[in-house]
């Protein structure tokens, strides 16, 4: 089965990059999602935000995410942080 990988792009804040470059990340959550059977509803419920913010980090519209959103995730989907992050050099 074929699952989308979402890429998820944020400035690069420091000052070895150029202003307005852009770092490619990528967010798996909906793969974790997917190998775990969980709906975004239920996951939302689950680590405490609003659907509309689940899908916000989803749907690559994020800028950030605190860790304490990021252990909730990894604990309600039994994952570690790579699971749900990758980084991907241009």
């Amino acid at each position: 089965m074929f699952l989308n990988r979402l890429s998820f792009f944020v400035k690069k804040t420091t000052s070895r990059f150029e202003e307005g470059e852009i770092m490619p990340i990528v967010v798996n959550i909906d793969v974790m999602m997917a190998k775990r059977k969980i709906s975004a509803g239920e996951l939302a419920e689950r680590i405490g935000i609003t659907p509309a913010n689940l899908s916000i980090l989803k749907n690559n519209k994020a800028k950030a995410i605190r860790f304490s959103t990021l252990e909730k995730l990894c604990e309600a989907l039994d994952c570690q942080p790579s699971d749900i992050l990758e980084y991907v050099k241009e």
